[in-house]
């Protein structure tokens, strides 16, 4: 019997929350850039927070929205969102977090929820807050508003080799085309072009006080090989650094060796563990 029960948290406990977040800045950077945008009604952060810990001391919490993501989640909370969330319809495309976490919401969710697509249980997370050392290629640099069309095409490419699926098979890639452009606005986006053609690619996917978040890292297949992903993260996490936020964090999967490599050379260091469970 759960004598600590699970609720979904309001306004009223934004402060709270935002101490939690502020205690796990990389592996709940998704969270905090929704709390700091939207707050926590739900009706203005597409999504719920639900928090498990008494009123006085809130120890964990869990957005559920387009993903499930639990922030400091003990084994007994892992144990009280699952109670609650089995009894629900799976409406996230993605369980992601701190790998214990995530596991141990999937050991319990998966006859409800299951089954999965693809489960990643070992991404590690890394986090840099200095410049790096070796030189940044100066060809990169943030898109500009009027090449979206050109970023388009690789960001698919991108989102269909890392995810498994196609990033326009929903609605046509509508949806998607607005969050890269949005990126774009933002000046969150950046790649190098060669002949009208973009052969790198990152973006900032998410950004907080405490973090810049790099997603979405790509080289086109034709110039895989050739040393350029190296210099190119150099100048991405260089930029960050002078102008978004004091660190930059990205989360990598454990067998992709060459981007590890490429992490390393520029600086990174391993702060934790996530998981992925996809659907």
């Amino acid at each position: 019997m759960l004598t600590v029960p699970v609720r979904q948290l309001g306004e009223s406990e934004r402060r709270a929350v935002e101490r939690l977040l502020d205690l796990d800045p990389f592996a709940g950077a998704q969270v905090a850039e929704r709390v700091a945008a939207r707050g926590l009604a739900w009706w203005r952060a597409e999504g719920r927070i639900l928090g498990y810990g008494t009123r006085r001391n809130l120890e964990s919490i869990c957005w559920l929205g387009g993903n499930l993501t639990p922030v400091l989640a003990s084994e007994p909370a892992v144990a009280a969102y699952a109670d609650l969330l089995a009894g629900e319809e799976r409406l996230c495309s993605s369980i992601v977090g701190r790998a214990d976490a995530v596991l141990g919401l999937w050991d319990r969710l998966a006859a409800h929820w299951g089954p999965a697509r693809d489960v990643r249980p070992n991404q590690p997370l890394l986090a840099t807050d200095a410049l790096p050392a070796l030189p940044a290629d100066d060809q990169v640099r943030r898109v500009r508003g009027g090449e979206v069309d050109q970023l388009f095409p690789a960001a698919v490419a991108m989102y269909t080799e890392e995810v498994g699926v196609s990033p326009l098979a929903e609605d046509g890639g509508r949806g998607y085309r607005r969050r890269v452009a949005d990126l774009v606005r933002a000046g969150r986006a950046y790649a190098r072009f060669v002949d009208g053609q973009v052969v790198f690619k990152a973006e900032l996917a998410v950004v907080t006080r405490r973090t810049a978040q790099v997603q979405g890292v790509w080289v086109a297949p034709q110039w895989r090989g050739r040393g350029i992903a190296t210099a190119a993260m150099a100048a991405v996490v260089r930029d960050a650094l002078l102008r978004v936020a004091p660190t930059v964090s990205l989360y990598v999967n454990d067998f992709n060796l060459p981007a590890r490599r490429v992490y390393e050379r520029c600086g990174f260091r391993p702060v934790g563990t996530l998981a992925t469970v996809l659907f």
